[in-house]
Parts: C-alpha cells; sequence; structure tokens
C-alpha cells in the first residue's frame, strides 16, 4: 500500500526507475518540470505539438521518448497514450497536463473562435487525456493525474476573459477526480501558478508582480508531489493575497481588482 502523507496523495518522492508522461513538454513550465524529472532519475515522455522542440529534449536522455501530438485531436491523444503504455511498460506513475493556450482578451473585443480555442486546447484536450489514460490508470490501481491551472482561475481578473473560466474549469474538475479515484489508490494534484516567465506570458503588456522563472515552478511542482499536495499555488508571496481575495465579498472584490489593477 502507498503511503500517505499529511497531504492528500500518495508520495512520489524518488523518481529512480518512475516515468512520467508530460503534456505540453516544448517550452516553458512543462519543459522545465520535464527536465527536472529527468534529472530526479524519471524516464520522461514528452508530448507537445512541435516536435523539433521534443526531439532537442530527447536527444541524449536515456529512456526518454517524444511524441509529438495536438491535444484538441482525441484519436491522437489516444495513439500517444497508447504508445506511453507501450513504452513505459505499463501506466506511468505520473501523467501532467501542462499544455496551455492563452491570449489577453475582454469582454469589449469579444472574440467566439478565441474563446473557442482556448477551450479546445486548456480544458477540452484534458478531458481527451482523461479519456485514452484513465483506464490504464484503473487497471493498474496506481499513477498521478497532475493539471496545469492558474490562480486566474480562482476569481474573475482583467485580460482573461477567455483563459481563467478555463483554468476555474480545471480546478473544480480536479476536486471531482479526486473524490472519485482517491479511494482506489489513484493521486490527484491541480498546480495554480502565478506569474511564470513563459513564452504566453511574454504576451503580456502589464507588470507581473512576484514573476518566477519556469525552473523555480517546477521546483515547486516536484516538492508538492514528495508530500502529497493536491493544490500547489505559488510562489507563496503572491499566490496567498490572491487566495484571500476568494472570501471578499462581491463588491470588495471587484473594487480591490478595479484599484490594484487599474481596470
Amino acid at each position: 500500500m502507498p503511503l500517505f502523507s499529511r497531504g492528500l496523495n500518495p508520495l512520489l518522492a524518488d523518481w529512480k526507475g518512475r516515468s512520467a508522461w508530460v503534456v505540453g513538454a516544448s517550452s516553458g513550465i512543462g519543459r522545465a518540470t520535464a527536465e527536472a524529472l529527468h534529472g530526479q532519475g524519471a524516464r520522461v515522455i514528452v508530448s507537445a505539438r512541435h516536435g523539433g522542440a521534443l526531439q532537442d529534449f530527447v536527444r541524449g536522455r536515456e529512456g526518454c521518448l517524444a511524441l509529438p501530438l495536438d491535444v484538441t485531436d482525441a484519436a491522437a491523444v489516444d495513439a500517444a497514450a497508447q504508445a506511453v503504455l507501450a513504452h513505459a511498460g505499463g501506466a506511468p506513475d505520473l501523467i501532467l497536463y501542462c499544455a496551455g493556450h492563452y491570449r489577453p482578451l475582454r469582454a469589449t473585443e469579444f472574440d467566439l473562435a478565441e474563446m473557442q480555442h482556448h477551450l479546445a486546447v486548456n480544458y477540452g484536450g484534458v478531458l481527451h487525456l482523461l479519456d485514452a489514460a484513465l483506464p490504464m490508470l484503473l487497471q493498474a490501481g496506481r499513477g498521478h493525474l497532475a493539471l496545469v491551472g492558474s490562480v486566474a482561475g480562482y476569481r474573475g481578473l482583467p485580460m482573461s476573459l477567455a483563459y481563467g473560466p478555463t483554468k476555474a474549469a480545471l480546478n473544480n474538475l480536479a476536486e471531482n477526480l479526486y473524490l472519485d479515484l482517491h479511494g482506489l489508490g489513484l493521486g490527484v494534484s491541480i498546480i495554480n501558478p502565478g506569474f511564470v516567465d513563459t513564452p504566453l506570458t511574454a504576451q503580456n503588456s502589464f507588470s507581473m508582480p512576484a514573476l518566477i522563472g519556469a525552473d523555480e515552478a517546477a521546483r515547486h511542482m516536484l516538492q508538492g508531489w514528495a508530500q502529497g499536495r493536491f493544490e500547489m499555488n505559488f510562489p507563496r508571496r503572491f499566490t496567498r493575497w490572491v487566495r484571500l481575495l476568494r472570501c471578499l465579498p462581491d463588491a470588495w472584490y471587484f473594487s480591490a481588482v478595479r484599484r490594484f489593477t487599474g481596470a
């Protein structure tokens, strides 16, 4: 039986001999986490749309595998899951969904196609992954599902019309997955970063408080898995205040956001 920490999941601390599938590993948090996992001894399967970046990652890394993948293609996700199963010799110890799309958007510039694209990548892709991967995890009776959300999913924020709702959906989805899968030996976690220096956040024209690098984000995530945590949010000097904002009455919240962001 796996040991459980004061956290809520089986501990993932020793990665030697373990396998991990990182979806969205071409850059940013996904790439940094794949590198950190391999550095601790894991065999890492990396997926993303950009095959060249994946090949760069696996070059010289024994036991690793590049699987180019468009998460909006359900059949492709299913085929990739079967390839992961074969390469890992069974269900992987960790499946991390880090694929994401972001474009700053306000309601005054509503763009239905952009809204739907956010939904397809940030949420629909997770559903495709669950459809393909849950059966093998349930059959194995072990494994860990991790979803990368965002503090933008806690409450509404300026410029987050398309992005924020998809991350809010992931938080709710992760809670439901945990309730259903915890008793079956599976781990589930949701990662809600603040501002991380990635190609996505490079689009922001505003000042990003407590901005951290992707390598630091990866360290927080591996620490959280080692402690059996369900939710990880970082850097805490920023996210603790964002979490507190969720508890404010609506009028206070809207006033505070307008004051601090100029929205």
